[in-house]
C-alpha cells in the first residue's frame, strides 16, 4: 500500500442522485485499470451504494472504503444572510475506519433524513457527532466544505472555530482537504487551508472529486446537472463542474500535487487506517411471537397452523370446493405447504403479513387480490393475504416457495394509495417503529425520458423532440436503450445524420440512458421478509 502514491478518498457514484453518473462497476474497472489498491465511496447525503460497492471492489481485489459526504450544521449559520454560504450547512467527508464507525455513519445518515425539516436539505447537527465520531475519519470537504466556504467569505475566525470544533471531535482523524480542479475559488483558499493546517498541526490530504468517468463524459454530465436543476446548457450564470472532475489516475494526481507530497502520502495513510467493509449476510427473519430460539419457532408454527386450518374452513364455506376437488385435497395441500413454510422458518413472515392485511381490510382500506408467485400459495389464500384460490386456478405453490431452490418469499400487495400510510403506521405501532423499514427503489433515466430532458436543456423545439421520442419504442417490461432504438429505426438515423443538434442530443442522451438513478423512493406496496437489523 505504501507504494500506491495516491488513493481516491472523495468519490461520487451514480447514487449521488442527479449529481454523479459513474456506476459502481465502472468505478471498479477504472480503479483496476490504474492498479489502485484502495478506493473510497462518498456519495452525497446517502449510503445507497455501500454494500454493492463493497462487494464489487472486493471482487476486483481493491480495498473498499465506505464513506459519505454529509452536510453539517455547526450552529453558527445565519438564515437571513444574503450570502448563501452563511445560510446553509456545508458538507464534510466521513470515512468508516472500523465497524463501529460504519454503524455510526449509518445512524448519522438516517438521522439526517429523518430529523431534517422537510423544506431543508438533509443534514446533521454538529452535536450529533459527539457520540458518533469514534472510528470515523473526517475530511474537511474541499472547496464546498464548511472551513473552505468560511475562507471564501474572508471569515478566517469562523474557519478557525469550525476547524477547532472538528478537531475536538476527531483529533488525529481530521484531515484538511485540498482539491485542484482548475477553479479560481480553489486556488484562492488553498493558502488559507494550508496555513490553518500548519497552525493547528493538522495533516493535509489531496483529493480529486470525480463525478463522471472521463473527459468524454463531461458534456453529458453537464446536461445531467441542468436536468437536475431545471437549467439550460446555454445559461452561463449557473454553477458548473470542470472536465477535471473526472476519475483521475494515480500518476495524474502525483503530478498535480507534486509540490505537496505530504498531501498525497496522507491518502495512503488514511487507506491503511481503514480496516472494515460491510458484507452480505443471510436475512434476519421477523418474529411474530414474543420469544427467541426453538420455542418461538414452535409457537409460530402452531399459531400458523391454527390460523390456516380455521381460515380454510371459512374460505370453503364461502367459496366452496374447486370442481373435481374434495375437502381432503385442500387439507393435504394445506398440510404440505405448512410443512414447507415451517421447515424454511417463514411462519412468522406469513403471520405478520396476514396480520396487517386483515387489519387493513377491517378498517375498510382497499387491498388488492395479490400479485406474483405468492398467489400460488393456499396458505396465503386461507390467511386472506391473497384472494385467489390457487387450486381452483391451477397455480403452483412451488413457484413461490421451493425447498430445492431456497429464495425469500415476497408478496406483492397493493394498498389504496390514499390510505396506505395508515397501514404503515399500524405496522410501526404493532411491531415497533425501530423494527420497521421501507424498501427503496431507484428510478433511472430511460430512453424516451432522457431524450426529452436532453432536448429541453439543449433548447430544441418541443415539436421536434416529441417527434423523435415517439420513434423510440416504449416497453416498460423490457426497456429499449436509445442506442438500440436508433440502430433499429432508419428515421432516427436520418434525423441524426441531417441535423447536428439532433446528433448532439443523441450522443448526450445515450451516455445518460439507464446510467444514473434520478430518484429514490420508498415502495409502499410491497411486503418483503428481507429485514435487516441495521436499518
Amino acid at each position: 500500500m505504501s507504494s500506491a502514491g495516491f488513493v481516491h478518498l472523495h468519490v461520487h457514484s451514480a447514487y449521488s442522485l442527479l449529481k454523479g453518473s459513474i456506476k459502481i462497476a465502472k468505478l471498479g474497472e477504472l480503479a483496476k485499470a490504474d492498479r489502485q489498491p484502495a478506493l473510497a465511496l462518498t456519495d452525497t447525503d446517502n449510503m445507497f451504494g455501500a454494500l454493492e460497492f463493497s462487494d464489487k471492489m472486493a471482487g476486483y481485489g481493491i480495498q473498499p472504503i465506505v464513506g459519505c459526504e454529509l452536510a453539517v450544521d455547526f450552529g453558527d449559520l445565519d438564515p437571513n444572510a444574503r450570502n448563501a454560504h452563511a445560510a446553509v450547512p456545508a458538507r464534510i467527508v466521513l470515512l468508516a475506519a472500523r465497524e463501529r464507525g460504519y454503524r455510526s455513519l449509518m445512524r448519522l445518515n438516517s438521522r439526517a433524513f429523518l430529523e431534517t425539516p422537510v423544506h431543508q436539505a438533509p443534514h446533521i447537527k454538529i452535536d450529533w457527532l459527539q457520540d458518533n465520531a469514534e472510528d470515523l475519519i473526517a475530511l474537511t470537504g474541499g472547496p464546498d466544505g464548511p472551513i473552505s466556504l468560511a475562507l471564501q467569505d474572508d471569515h478566517t475566525a469562523l474557519a478557525a472555530s469550525r476547524c477547532e470544533r472538528l478537531l475536538d471531535l476527531f483529533g488525529d482523524r481530521l484531515y484538511i482537504e485540498l482539491q485542484r480542479h482548475n477553479i479560481d475559488r480553489e486556488r484562492r483558499i488553498e493558502g488559507g487551508l494550508i496555513d490553518l493546517a500548519y497552525t493547528k498541526g493538522l495533516p493535509l490530504v489531496a483529493t480529486n472529486e470525480p463525478y463522471f468517468a472521463s473527459t468524454d463524459d463531461y458534456e453529458a454530465h453537464d446536461a445531467l446537472l441542468c436536468i437536475a436543476g431545471g437549467r439550460l446548457i446555454a445559461e452561463t450564470d449557473r454553477e458548473q463542474l470542470t472536465a477535471d472532475h473526472r476519475f483521475k489516475t494515480r500518476s495524474e494526481m502525483a503530478v498535480l500535487f507534486a509540490d505537496i507530497p505530504e498531501a498525497l502520502a496522507s491518502t495512503v495513510e488514511i487507506a491503511e487506517r481503514c480496516a472494515f467493509r460491510p458484507t452480505t449476510r443471510k436475512p434476519i427473519l421477523p418474529r411474530f411471537t414474543v420469544g427467541a430460539g426453538a420455542d418461538a419457532a414452535s409457537e409460530e408454527a402452531a399459531e400458523l397452523r391454527r390460523q390456516a386450518e380455521e381460515g380454510l374452513s371459512r374460505r370453503l364455506k364461502v367459496h366452496g370446493l374447486s370442481q373435481g376437488m374434495t375437502e381432503d385435497d385442500y387439507s393435504k395441500r394445506l398440510a404440505f405447504e405448512l410443512d414447507v413454510i415451517t421447515r424454511m422458518n417463514y411462519a412468522g413472515y406469513f403471520l405478520i403479513v396476514s396480520d396487517f392485511i386483515k387489519w387493513a381490510k377491517a378498517q375498510g382500506i382497499p387491498v388488492g387480490p395479490g400479485r406474483g408467485s405468492g398467489a400460488g400459495s393456499l396458505v396465503a389464500w386461507v390467511l386472506t393475504i391473497t384472494d385467489l384460490d390457487p387450486i381452483r386456478f391451477g397455480l403452483l405453490f412451488e413457484r413461490f416457495l421451493n425447498p430445492e431452490r431456497v429464495s425469500m418469499p415476497d408478496f406483492d400487495i397493493d394498498f389504496c394509495q390514499d390510505r396506505r400510510g395508515e397501514v404503515i403506521s399500524y405496522v410501526q405501532q404493532r411491531y415497533g417503529r425501530d423494527q420497521v423499514a421501507q424498501i427503496i427503489t431507484f428510478g433511472t433515466l430511460q430512453a424516451r425520458g432522457v431524450l426529452r430532458d436532453v432536448g429541453r436543456v439543449l433548447q430544441m423545439p418541443y415539436g421536434q423532440v416529441d417527434k423523435l421520442t415517439k420513434l423510440v419504442p416504449q416497453n416498460p417490461a423490457a426497456p429499449v436503450t436509445l442506442a438500440a432504438a436508433i440502430a433499429g429505426e432508419p428515421k432516427l438515423q436520418a434525423f441524426r445524420d441531417e441535423d447536428a443538434v439532433v446528433a448532439r442530443a443523441f450522443d448526450i442522451a445515450q451516455r445518460l440512458d439507464n446510467r444514473a438513478p434520478d430518484r429514490a423512493a420508498t415502495d409502499d406496496s410491497d411486503s418483503c421478509a428481507q429485514c435487516n437489523d441495521d436499518r
